[in-house]
């Protein structure tokens, strides 16, 4: 960051001016930026849901406005939807409660689907004439900005079933920056760009998690079958078939949740699909774990070496005739249809010790081979990280952009 940046910054935190800026409500911006009424640049939409379109939206703090039966896999509004109001492709919904990063409420604009329907709670709006670059807008609004000056009209400590007590007309009467068209324009550019790299990784990550789930598919034998359709060329003997605790050991973790340490040493692995850390290990070798409840058949891990576990993780060590790292790719794939089979409802609680030591388990007959399919999958999987990464880091880098950008801390001419 430049030096004329940064003493910019230190400026305005010790609550000083710098030299081509002015203070205003909103906070410290360029000379040449305007605060004006939410009121000029957008309008209150109150359209009702005339023509009975059942496409109910919710608003995600990750995905925007998305159908509820997108997002929750059902339909949890009322069968009375007339009173909704119906948004089209561009327009913009708030809602007043908690959501994720959005300490005092989500905004967003509909872009997934040509019209959709909301919540009579939401307040909706679109771009009035004197806003020029709505572009710009999204990206203000995505940046939360606009929060802070939602707090300053929020009834303190007053929600109502969760939701914030903010009038309509103290929404639209709330201040927001408007720079000149021309920095709006450039602005909303520079963040845009950064919104198609971020799209491009994610179309990747998606490409590469669906090649990963058809070649899972493809090369480990069908049930019935001792070959898999899809073989490295140079193998054709037929595949082995073994218990689970014919080739492993299976056993249990012994440490509690308390036991997890900030900053801890070592790896430990709880019932979640993200480790945690402790300053202790219970073991020192390779291993293939999964939860013994929760979200039972979805959560796997392998590690090679020091580690701790939770007493409701189940591990399985001392590979016998088979790879280890092959063993996950197999048992994380197989396990859950398993798991399913032995319940009778739709949900397993929790596994059981049969579950896993009767499981069968296919391998090749030469370790080779299941060392070559192992390394393959692992190559995918760095590559999905990789790429994973690569989308962390953009969105923080875009991140930073809008605090810079959006408050004129950094202009863009």
């Amino acid at each position: 960051m430049k030096l004329e940046i940064k003493q910019r910054i230190e400026q305005i935190k010790a609550g000083q001016v710098p030299e081509g800026y002015k203070r205003t409500k909103i906070g410290v911006v360029p000379k040449e930026w305007e605060e004006v009424r939410f009121k000029k640049m957008f309008s209150r939409l109150s359209r009702k849901n005339c023509e009975n379109n059942d496409n109910v939206l919710t608003i995600s703090a990750q995905y925007g406005l998305i159908s509820q039966s997108e997002f929750f896999h059902k339909n949890i509004a009322s069968e009375d939807k007339s009173n909704y109001f119906l948004l089209h492709k561009g327009e913009y919904a708030y809602n007043k409660s908690y959501s994720n990063g959005y300490p005092y409420g989500a905004l967003k604009k509909l872009e997934r689907y040509e019209k959709g329907i909301v919540s009579p709670l939401y307040i909706c709006f679109s771009p009035t004439s004197d806003n020029k670059c709505a572009e710009y807008y999204s990206h203000y609004f995505e940046s939360n900005l606009i929060g802070k000056e939602i707090k300053a009209i929020a009834q303190e400590g007053a929600r109502n079933h969760g939701l914030l007590n903010i009038s309509v007309n103290d929404f639209f009467n709330m201040y927001i920056l408007n720079p000149p068209l021309a920095e709006q324009e450039k602005i909303a550019k520079v963040l845009s760009t950064q919104d198609r790299i971020i799209e491009l990784y994610q179309r990747k990550i998606k490409a590469l998690q669906k090649m990963k789930k058809i070649y899972l598919s493809k090369m480990f034998p069908k049930k019935g079958e001792n070959v898999p359709e899809w073989r490295f060329s140079q193998f054709n003997d037929s595949w082995e078939q073994r218990k689970a605790k014919e080739v492993c050991s299976i056993g249990t973790g012994k440490s509690n949740t308390q036991d997890q340490v900030d900053d801890g040493k070592y790896p430990f692995y709880i019932r979640s699909d993200v480790p945690v850390r402790s300053n202790k290990y219970l073991y020192d070798c390779e291993a293939v774990i999964t939860i013994g409840d929760g979200n039972i058949g979805k959560v796997f891990h392998y590690v090679n070496g020091k580690f701790d576990l939770h007493q409701r993780c189940y591990k399985m060590t001392d590979f016998k005739d088979i790879w280890g790292k092959y063993f996950f790719y197999y048992f994380s794939t197989k396990f859950y249809d398993r798991a399913m089979k032995m319940t009778a409802k739709a949900t397993v609680d929790s596994v059981r010790l049969e579950m896993i030591s009767e499981m069968d388990i296919k391998k090749p007959p030469q370790i080779s081979e299941q060392k070559q399919i192992a390394e393959f999958f692992t190559y995918l999987d760095n590559l999905i990280t990789l790429h994973q990464r690569k989308l962390e880091e953009t969105k923080k880098y875009k991140k930073a952009l809008m605090q810079l950008l959006l408050t004129g801390i950094v202009r863009c001419k």
